[in-house]
């Protein structure tokens, strides 16, 4: 298994991250990342990624969250005969009965709810199924794509034709009245969307809405694109927290490197094996012919006797083809369909001076919170990190000015949690929108 593992490595990268904020008191947010443990499991269900937010009194969010990263992920995999886009919905579905059940139940978990956005990849594509308004995103080079539907009021009446972007109307509307949600009823709608194509370097994103409230797609996509996963959920769980940090935030980034998941290029990435065995009316075809080859060369019908061997020979290639060769390509796994009209938002990740200087801004700030309040800080390696940035922006390198400039914010955050974590730190909560 741990060769497996190391395998998997080789193909995906990938990193999580769960915090609770700077104003909420418990996380009610969850996430489940589940890898296929072997070549059958990833060409049958893939890998999969999931991130809930959950919503509710007394610890109902929390349980709720829970309950849909435990139970969808083992749904899936346990609906082997269907074909993953009906696995994969069907295990949102029942996850929600289950969710609505456990709230009947007990008075304290009346009306709990979460959010729930999956992603499968798989060797024949991506799959995403979602409900609610966490987010799924694919960076692909410098464009990132919103793959899933908000399911919220402010997109509702978007998509209907009754708010209009950038109005006033849109402006006043709240952000985070969603419209769907497992739990609260005792069905739900799910949304499938997919299969998307993946190519070698598609970066995929699963967050909630702690994460989307604070940081824009303009700032997500180079940051995705600048840093490898592990250093882009920390920085971005920062920066969120800077912003006010005023919901749970998790994150969650999965990078195709190669292998099997990379899909579309003609190769043999988006191709199966088939592994069922030769019919046995192929055999028993082919054996009669052949027999029948035998006894006319026997009685000296030399023409007949070659036209059965050559027609015995055909089938059995045939059957061995069909066993063993590779199937054509399909745009779907277990599916002919695209479904779903994702992807619902596209954003060119071409401001990145801006970024830069919204950076430089946020890091000037920072330090001079420190001097004012007289943390105590390790500035070295904050300050390199500071000085390879603006040679980076010198160089016009925008692109590597936002990962030092990064790296610096991230280390100064880790200081200021040292320092809360030791009560040195009168207010670490700086507010820095």
């Amino acid at each position: 298994m741990a060769e497996k593992t190391k395998q998997w490595d080789q193909w995906l990268q990938h990193a999580t991250i769960s915090d609770v904020g700077m104003r909420r008191t418990s996380n009610q947010d969850s996430y489940r990342v589940s890898l296929a443990p072997d070549d059958e499991s990833l060409r049958r269900r893939g890998h999969l990624f999931l991130v809930a937010d959950g919503m509710g009194a007394h610890a109902a969010g929390e349980l709720a969250s829970k309950i849909a990263a435990d139970t969808v992920p083992f749904l899936y995999r346990k609906y082997r005969e269907e074909s993953p886009p009906d696995a994969l919905r069907r295990a949102v579905a029942e996850t929600n009965a289950e969710v609505h059940r456990r709230g009947q139940a007990n008075p304290d978990f009346h009306n709990m709810g979460t959010t729930c956005s999956v992603l499968a990849l798989l060797p024949q594509g991506a799959l995403a199924a979602h409900v609610g308004d966490s987010r799924v995103y694919r960076l692909r080079g410098n464009v990132l794509e919103q793959l899933t539907f908000d399911h919220s009021l402010v997109w509702e009446m978007r998509a209907a034709g009754h708010l209009a972007d950038g109005s006033e109307a849109a402006s006043r509307l709240p952000k985070n009245v969603i419209t769907r949600s497992l739990g609260p009823n005792p069905s739900v709608e799910v949304d499938v969307e997919g299969p998307f194509d993946v190519q070698e370097g598609d970066t995929f994103l699963l967050c909630s809405d702690g994460l989307t409230g604070q940081v824009p797609d303009e700032e997500l996509g180079p940051v995705l694109a600048n840093l490898p996963p592990d250093d882009a959920v920390r920085f971005l769980v920062d920066l969120a927290n800077l912003r006010g940090g005023p919901d749970n935030v998790t994150i969650l980034v999965a990078k195709v490197i190669g292998g099997e998941l990379v899909v579309g290029d003609g190769g043999a990435a988006g191709r199966t094996l088939r592994s069922r065995a030769i019919h046995p009316a192929i055999w028993a075809i082919s054996g009669a012919f052949l027999l029948a080859a035998i006894v006319l060369a026997v009685i000296s019908q030399y023409l007949l006797a070659a036209i059965s061997a050559a027609v015995a020979v055909f089938g059995l290639a045939v059957g061995l083809w069909r066993t063993y060769g590779p199937a054509a390509a399909t745009p779907a796994p277990g599916s002919p369909r695209r479904m779903g009209q994702g992807p619902y938002t596209q954003t060119p990740c071409t401001k990145t001076a801006q970024l830069v200087e919204r950076l430089q801004g946020t890091m000037e700030e920072l330090r001079q919170a420190a001097v004012e309040e007289k943390w105590s800080i390790r500035w070295a390696p904050i300050d390199q990190h500071c000085a390879a940035a603006e040679k980076a922006v010198a160089a016009r390198n925008p692109g590597r000015a936002i990962g030092e400039l990064a790296h610096a914010i991230s280390a100064m955050m880790k200081e200021l949690r040292e320092q809360r974590r030791k009560g040195r730190s009168s207010d670490s909560g700086v507010d820095l929108v």
